[in-house]
C-alpha cells in the first residue's frame, strides 16, 4: 500500500494500525534547530485523545508519544523524526463478528476489493485512530513555524453538529476551550450537548462541520499553477477520515454571490500594508496568500459504527445483518478539530519551507 505520506519538503509519512502494536509518523524535512521535546507534542495529543468525556469514544488511550530519532539535546537535528505512539487500549474480540461482513459506510468493502485483505480490527489504517500520528506531527511543525514565521497562530472549532448551527453573533473565542466541542457559541455547545446525548443513547451518531483559522500568515505563500495553498490545504483536510467536503473562505456559498459582494476590496492601511475589506477569499487568492486569516472549512459524516442494524453482505456475497459493537465516537467531528489544526500547521510549514527556497523573501512592494 503506497501514498501513506503527505508534504513536498516537510514530509510526514504515517504508520500503524487501530489495534496494531503502535502507531506513528516519520517526518522529514523538519529544519535543524527546532527546540522540541515530548510534552511539546503530547500537549496537542492530549487535546485530540479519546475518553476524555461521554460525547467521545470510551477507549482509554494515553497516546503517549514517544521521540525515537531526529531529535538532539533537545533540538532538531534535520534528519527524519521518529514518533511513535503504542496503543494500550485495544479490543480487538469487538471486532471477531464482522471479520466476514462488510460495515456500511466503512472502506471495509472497498479495501478488501482493491487489495485481497483487510484488517477487519477497527478498520486497521481507515480508522480515525491513524490521526493520532498526524496530531503529533502538527506538534513538530508547529514549534517549527513559531522560528520561521512566529505571528502565525492556528485555530479550530466547530461551527455545526448535525443541523444545528452556531449564531456567529454569539462567537467568542474562549469558549472554545471550555466546552466538549470546542464550540465558540455557548449557547449552541448546550443545546448540542443535550441533542447528542440523545443520539449517544440510541446508539446512533451525527455528522459535523469544523473549521480551522490560521492568522498571522504571511503573504505570497504558495504558487501557480497546480502548488496553490489552496490545493494543498484542501488534500490535506480532505485525507482526514470521515471527512467528505471542504471549502476555502466563502466556499460554496460564493456560487450565491455576486462578483460586487464577493469582491474583497483593497486599501492602503496606515502601516502602508494592504488591507482588505472583507476575507470572502480565505486569505488565498490565485493560490497564494494575501496576508489575511486562512480560512478552511470540512464536513464530517456521521460515524459509521452504530449500535443500528444495519444490511450488509458478507465476503462471499451473502446477504446479512450487521450492527457494529465497539467504542465508538457519537460525533467523530469533536476529535476531528485538533487534527485539522494539525493539517493546517503542516500545510503552512511546508509552504513556508517552499517559498524560503525559491523566493526567500517576498520581491513586490506596494507603495
Amino acid at each position: 500500500m503506497s501514498l501513506n505520506s503527505f508534504g513536498h519538503l516537510f514530509r510526514v509519512t504515517t504508520w500503524g494500525e487501530s489495534h496494531g502494536p503502535a502507531l506513528g509518523a516519520t517526518v522529514d524535512g523538519c529544519p535543524p534547530g527546532v527546540p522540541i521535546d515530548e510534552a511539546m507534542i503530547q500537549h496537542w495529543l492530549d487535546r485530540r485523545k479519546p475518553g476524555q468525556n461521554k460525547y467521545t469514544t470510551q477507549r482509554r488511550e494515553p497516546d503517549a508519544v514517544k521521540i525515537l530519532s531526529g531529535v538532539f539535546e533537545g533540538q532538531t537535528t534535520g534528519t527524519p523524526v521518529q514518533l511513535m505512539i503504542e496503543n494500550t487500549d485495544q479490543r480487538s474480540k469487538d471486532y471477531s463478528e464482522i471479520m466476514e461482513k462488510f460495515r456500511p459506510g466503512h472502506a471495509d468493502i472497498t479495501y478488501w476489493q482493491k487489495y485481497g485483505i483487510r484488517d477487519y480490527r477497527g478498520g486497521g489504517r481507515s480508522s480515525a485512530r491513524e490521526t493520532a500520528a498526524r496530531v503529533a506531527a502538527g506538534g513538530l511543525a508547529r514549534e517549527a513555524i513559531k522560528a520561521l514565521a512566529p505571528g502565525v497562530e492556528i485555530k479550530g472549532y466547530m461551527t455545526q453538529i448535525g443541523p444545528y448551527k452556531i449564531d456567529n453573533e454569539r462567537f467568542d473565542d474562549v469558549q472554545i476551550g471550555q466546552n466538549p466541542f470546542w464550540c465558540p457559541d455557548p449557547q449552541a455547545a448546550t443545546e448540542w450537548a443535550d441533542y447528542l446525548d440523545g443520539l449517544r443513547k440510541s446508539g446512533n451518531s451525527v455528522g459535523a462541520v469544523v473549521e480551522v483559522v490560521a492568522k498571522g500568515v504571511p503573504a505570497g505563500l504558495g504558487a501557480p499553477v497546480y502548488g496553490k495553498i489552496d490545493t494543498d490545504l484542501a488534500a490535506a483536510m480532505m485525507s482526514i477520515n470521515a471527512v467528505k467536503g471542504v471549502e476555502i473562505g466563502e466556499g460554496m456559498n460564493a456560487a450565491a454571490l455576486t462578483g460586487e459582494d464577493n469582491a474583497d476590496e483593497i486599501f492602503m492601511g496606515n502601516d502602508g500594508q494592504p488591507v482588505f475589506s472583507s476575507n470572502h477569499a480565505g486569505g488565498i487568492l490565485g493560490g497564494i496568500s494575501t496576508g489575511q486569516d486562512l480560512v478552511v472549512r470540512f464536513a464530517v459524516k456521521p460515524t459509521s459504527s452504530i449500535l443500528k442494524t444495519r444490511q450488509t453482505i458478507t465476503k462471499s456475497g451473502e446477504a446479512a445483518e450487521i450492527i457494529t459493537k465497539g467504542r465508538h465516537d457519537p460525533c467523530v467531528g469533536i476529535r476531528a478539530v485538533p487534527v485539522g489544526e494539525a493539517m493546517m500547521a503542516c500545510v503552512i510549514l511546508d509552504h513556508l519551507l517552499l517559498h524560503r527556497g525559491q523566493i526567500g523573501e517576498n520581491r513586490g512592494r506596494i507603495g
